[in-house]
């Protein structure tokens, strides 16, 4: 089911123009009783306030906020964050429009990320109190990270230690790309959806052309734009070893969250803790994981963050100084869903809209690794459409299918 289906752009559009709306690409709301956004907001996030209540010994206060976060989603209209609040001013110029509206009206990427915010602010994580700075989430992704299924996946790859070089970067790719279906928030209400054949779940593949891009001893900086940790995170920093290894790449920069964000998403601490687990790993995870600690120490990997990275914007709209970052870069690589959403728009396309259009704005090649688990999708061929179509699943939302997709 797979087809060559990247876009190669035509003259890059100007800064903060952006693809162009096509007819009937409507902004994707949370206002569909059924459909996946209304479901996030009705159930995903009560069912996440609930288990974060019960993950820490919270006190009296942060159990009432989380409690009126809820109430508020549920019954009432969108609040502004408290005027103590260190962003309260970035926030309330992203939200103007959409306070005093309920949530579902709201469109879809904002308020997401707006709840995240909040939630954050219902703990005062930060705050000056005892719970600055401790990751709401932290508990899920340490229990993931020390889970049997990561031992079974890291045995694995003393199989691929001998493997010639393109076999297993083909194995690595992929195992990247599955990995995004380790979504600890996708899986509250979704379960641990798994396709039962990965390689036919590939709605595109365009994994030709990124390694084309990244020809072996070629001096390449590669910058990575992180999305979950744990069991996704580590299989993106074993394709990185790769990427070193192997001289794809030169240098690597790996960029992550500021701070806790859609429950398992990345940052620099998750990244430190995914780098223990490989290196107190045996055979060739241990060794990768060695390398990894080794090419932090040289310069070769970097760990950066960058505020937008929790912003409820696209990319199209990203700060100056982030867009000089990835001009700099021989590739930009896009790993999971929330990535896809922002670089494309979270809108819903024609599904055959060509990639390489909507990321025309971005400076410079850009790939996106992600397993499908909402709405929004571009960039795949017209008999591919409709063989998806006809299979009546939810094969949009399901994180059964997955796509890599690329635009020199």
């Amino acid at each position: 089911m797979t087809e060559k289906t990247s876009g190669i752009s035509g003259e890059e559009a100007g800064h903060g123009s952006g693809p162009v709306a096509a007819p009937g690409a409507r902004v994707i709301l949370g206002n569909e009783p059924g459909s996946f956004a209304w479901g996030v907001l009705a159930k995903r996030h009560p069912a996440l306030i609930q288990q974060v209540r019960d993950a820490f010994p919270y006190g009296r206060r942060p159990h009432e906020a989380l409690d009126a976060l809820l109430d508020e989603i549920i019954n009432g209209v969108v609040e502004p964050l408290a005027p103590s609040e260190r962003d309260h001013s970035q926030w309330s110029a992203w939200g103007q429009e959409y306070f005093g509206r309920p949530w579902f009206d709201a469109p879809f990427l904002w308020a997401e990320s707006y709840f995240y915010r909040r939630l954050l602010a219902a703990i005062d994580y930060f705050g000056t109190g005892p719970w600055q700075g401790v990751d709401p989430f932290a508990p899920f992704k340490q229990a993931e990270l020390r889970g049997a299924a990561v031992d079974e996946e890291l045995r694995a790859l003393d199989a691929l230690a001998d493997a010639p070089a393109d076999e297993r970067a083909t194995a690595l790719l992929r195992a990247s790309l599955w990995g995004n279906r380790a979504d600890l928030g996708f899986r509250v209400t979704e379960g641990e959806s798994a396709s039962s054949d990965a390689a036919g779940g590939l709605v595109a593949d365009d994994s030709a052309v990124l390694w084309q891009l990244l020809p072996a001893g070629a001096l390449s900086t590669v910058a990575v734009v992180a999305d979950n940790a744990g069991r996704e995170l580590i299989p993106d920093l074993i394709l990185i070893d790769h990427f070193l290894e192997h001289r794809h790449a030169e240098r690597v920069v790996l960029h992550v969250k500021p701070y806790p964000y859609f429950v398992s998403d990345a940052m620099t601490s998750d990244v430190v803790d995914c780098l223990r687990r490989l290196t107190q790993a045996p055979g060739e995870a241990g060794a990768i994981g060695g390398r990894l600690w080794q090419a932090m120490a040289t310069g070769r990997l970097e760990i950066r963050t960058h505020s937008f990275f929790c912003a409820p914007l696209p990319y199209e709209e990203m700060p100056e100084d982030l867009r000089q970052e990835f001009e700099a870069a021989t590739l930009t690589l896009f790993k999971g869903d929330l990535n896809y959403r922002r670089l494309v728009g979270d809108r819903m396309w024609d599904a055959t809209a060509p990639f390489g259009d909507l990321t025309a704005y971005f400076p410079g090649a850009v790939a996106a690794l992600r397993t499908l688990k909402s709405d929004v999708i571009a960039g795949l061929g017209q008999e591919t459409l409709a063989t998806l179509e006809r299979s009546g699943s939810a094969w949009r939302t399901s994180g059964t299918h997955a796509l890599i997709q690329v635009r020199r």
